[in-house]
């Protein structure tokens, strides 16, 4: 019996290993496509969920705005005007007030949040820190700061009124200052 394999078989086992090359190559492609395909609707979803999150926002700001010139004038402090996203570019540096709650002589910056967390109240000093440079028209004016939130991490209301900061919260249908009717309010 002899071991040897004819050039036939060769030729055969050629063949076939180029079939299932070929095969594998096919198979390959559709799972490009595939991948392609689903790269592509998670993008699509993406950008859906930034739309939604974007429409959670306005629907928080616009749960919060109608109240808070009743809230902060029972607080003691004449307001009569509300701005949502309030936007302006000084220097290449850009702020962003989610709510502008103003009159002639006061101001109160709102950030609203769907689910505040210490690290937005941080941010939100910072802005009240650089507001005036932005806005000189209110240069005049006591400016106070606020943080509003659906949900507010255990820390975050805490910290906010530690610092000063008048913390809006949801009540029911309704929402409403959280602090303690002795709570006295920073001044920018």
């Amino acid at each position: 019996m002899s071991n040897s394999v004819t050039l036939d078989e060769i030729w055969a086992l050629f063949k076939e290993t180029a079939l299932r090359q070929q095969e594998t190559d096919r198979q390959m492609q559709e799972t490009a496509v595939r991948m392609q395909e689903t790269d592509r609707k998670i993008k699509e979803v993406s950008t859906q969920i930034g739309h939604l999150g974007g429409r959670w926002g306005d629907f928080v700001e616009g749960l919060i705005a109608p109240s808070c010139i009743a809230m902060f004038t029972e607080r003691g402090i004449q307001v009569d005007e509300v701005y949502p996203r309030v936007k302006k570019t000084v220097a290449g540096q850009h702020m962003e007030i989610d709510l502008l709650v103003a009159n002639t002589v006061a101001a109160i910056l709102v950030e609203v949040k769907s689910n505040l967390k210490v690290e937005d109240v941080r941010n939100h000093l910072d802005r009240l820190e650089r507001f005036k440079s932005f806005f000189p028209r209110y240069a005049g004016c006591q400016v106070y700061g606020a943080v509003a939130g659906i949900v507010v991490d255990a820390d975050a209301d805490r910290f906010a009124i530690n610092k000063g900061l008048f913390v809006i919260v949801q009540s029911g249908e309704t929402v409403h200052i959280a602090n303690d009717q002795s709570f006295v309010p920073r001044t920018w």
